[in-house]
């Protein structure tokens, strides 16, 4: 049986996005990233894909040309948990 991560509190949820480059959407973490151009935003979502692998928690992908738009919600809980914070701190190293 896989784990089921807990909801985080909102005073939670703000005091961990004073410390990372996505904001709050609802119950979604959402961050835009702008590259240099296709290739290079393709390259910058390869990267996310590699850390998504590893973590087992798979964000919401769109590219447009160089902007990359991420957002990360756990599904089956319904919203923010630790889960997605972590992953966002992780792409956040990726620049």
């Amino acid at each position: 049986m896989r784990f089921m991560p807990d909801l985080l509190d909102d005073d939670v949820i703000e005091r961990a996005l004073t410390d990372l480059a996505w904001k709050r959407e609802g119950w979604a973490l959402r961050r835009t990233v702008t590259r240099n151009d296709f290739a290079d935003a393709i390259k910058f979502v390869n990267r996310v894909a590699e850390l998504a692998e590893e973590a087992d928690h798979h964000p919401d992908i769109s590219i447009s040309w160089k902007t990359v738009e991420l957002t990360l919600s756990t599904h089956s809980a319904g919203g923010i948990t630790q889960l997605d914070l972590d992953l966002a701190g992780r792409i956040d190293r990726l620049g």
